[in-house]
């Protein structure tokens, strides 16, 4: 009964957090032709820059509100801010696709990132519903969700954007999806987020659960053993979240492996539909997303069947440096993986991005675990929701930083250090480098459960 109890909740958090990752992921394939389309760059070289505003614009919204989300779910519950996040994709991701001009795109996305606050919550409800020995497992099941979203959202968005263009026996070229191109993707997926808003509803909450609202006893200890009484809470004074270093270390680390991770997102979409001349692979919409799904299928396979046991037993510090490690020397190759062509190049850039996808996921994961054994369920919202402020924040940055990047990248094609693209895989790993050496200590402080 207990054992059936968690699984339903797991896979309640489980679909929303993928979820929510759909509007993100679905973007990469066909933002670089929507940009193009708006007609706002006047320069080809230039469309990497608006393309990372657009980017940037969700990550900024949800920077500037995941405190407030946090809070709010520390006090009210994990339920209402995720019915509340997932209306909001509903809407506002609709409105994304119906885009009209490039700054109606920034407008959308940032509304989109501002109200939707189910990052942290999820994060927290996956700490409180997992026991303290399955904790690796819990969280792995936040990032194996975003590994279903990083294969059903490039798929959608690569597949299902330009549909008057690629199915013109489908859709005609008077239909609505040929004056708003890029429509398609955005509506399955709002509708989608429709159906997990109206079954978030039957969520259980597990901030202050009450015993006339959770099953019997020996149905739920799980769940009791990661949640205190509201009487409890209430009773001890809360820390200053500013003041605990392992917390503190554990966000900072997760800021600048966001940063990375989301400049590299950006730039690797952008590189490869960007043309031959340039140093790209000159691919469609749908070659970027069978690539991106792809990945996205092996992250899901290496989230469930080996992170759970590599972490077990070295630990997801040691799992992240040596990720950190394996991770330069393969960024290092992608501006020579250009250089291959036909079948040769399919196989090799489809193993690469999956390989940085599983390292990178494993890093961050190992950093979700840590934020939330660094303090206690009643401040797990707070400390989650300043987590995503700092991370959403950096994420900002990746997207802008890497769309320029890429953009100047391309006018120094002649460049006699890092020409080209070399310059831009460069920088990415100078990012790694940082955040690798920060996991040692004295920088990095692990707190221990007792």
């Amino acid at each position: 009964m207990a054992d059936a109890f968690l699984v339903t909740t797991a896979n309640n958090q489980y679909v929303g957090f993928m979820q929510m990752s759909l509007p993100i992921s679905s973007l990469f394939p066909f933002l670089y032709f929507m940009i193009r389309d708006f007609h706002i760059a006047k320069r080809e070289e230039d469309i990497g820059s608006y393309a990372g505003y657009v980017g940037s614009a969700y990550m900024l919204g949800r920077a500037l509100t995941s405190v407030f989300w946090g809070i709010v779910a520390d006090r009210y519950g994990r339920k209402p801010v995720i019915i509340i996040g997932t209306f909001t994709v509903v809407v506002f991701n609709t409105l994304f696709g119906l885009s009209i001009n490039f700054w109606m795109a920034v407008i959308t996305r940032f509304l989109l990132g501002s109200l939707n606050g189910l990052l942290g919550p999820i994060k927290a409800y996956a700490a409180e519903i997992f026991r303290e020995e399955y904790q690796a497992l819990g969280m792995s099941t936040i990032s194996t969700a975003w590994g279903i979203g990083l294969i059903i959202g490039p798929a959608l968005g690569g597949f299902l954007a330009q549909p008057a263009e690629k199915y013109p026996a489908t859709f005609s070229k008077d239909s609505v999806f040929r004056r708003f191109p890029y429509f398609l993707p955005c509506l399955c997926i709002s509708l989608f987020s429709l159906v997990v808003a109206i079954g978030s509803f039957w969520l259980p909450e597990t901030l202050h659960i009450h015993d006339s609202e959770m099953p019997p006893q020996d149905s739920y200890k799980a769940l009791e053993a990661a949640s205190d009484t509201k009487e409890g809470n209430e009773s001890i004074p809360k820390e200053n979240l500013f003041k605990n270093w392992a917390l503190m270390s554990s966000i900072i680390l997760y800021c600048i492996f966001a940063l990375h991770d989301m400049a590299y997102s950006e730039i690797f979409s952008l590189w490869a539909v960007s043309p031959r001349k340039f140093g790209g692979l000159n691919y469609s919409t749908a070659d970027v997303g069978e690539v991106l799904s792809f990945s996205g299928f092996g992250l899901l396979v290496f989230q469930l069947f080996l992170y759970p046991l590599v972490a077990k037993y070295f630990g997801p510090i040691i799992t992240a440096r040596v990720a950190g490690v394996l991770s330069i020397p393969l960024l290092a190759s992608y501006p020579y993986i250009a250089m291959l062509s036909g079948i040769t190049l399919s196989v090799v850039i489809n193993f690469a991005s999956m390989m940085k996808n599983a390292l990178s996921i494993s890093i961050i994961t190992g950093l979700f675990i840590l934020q939330n054994n660094a303090v206690d369920q009643r401040q797990r919202g707070a400390a989650n929701g300043l987590a995503m402020t700092g991370m959403s924040f950096f994420k900002a940055l990746g997207p802008a930083g890497g769309g320029a990047l890429f953009s100047w990248a391309q006018k120094r094609l002649d460049a006699s250090f890092l020409p080209g693209n070399q310059v831009v895989f460069f920088v990415l790993n100078v990012i790694e480098a940082i955040g690798l050496l920060l996991t040692f200590k004295p920088f990095l402080v692990v707190r221990q459960n007792t």
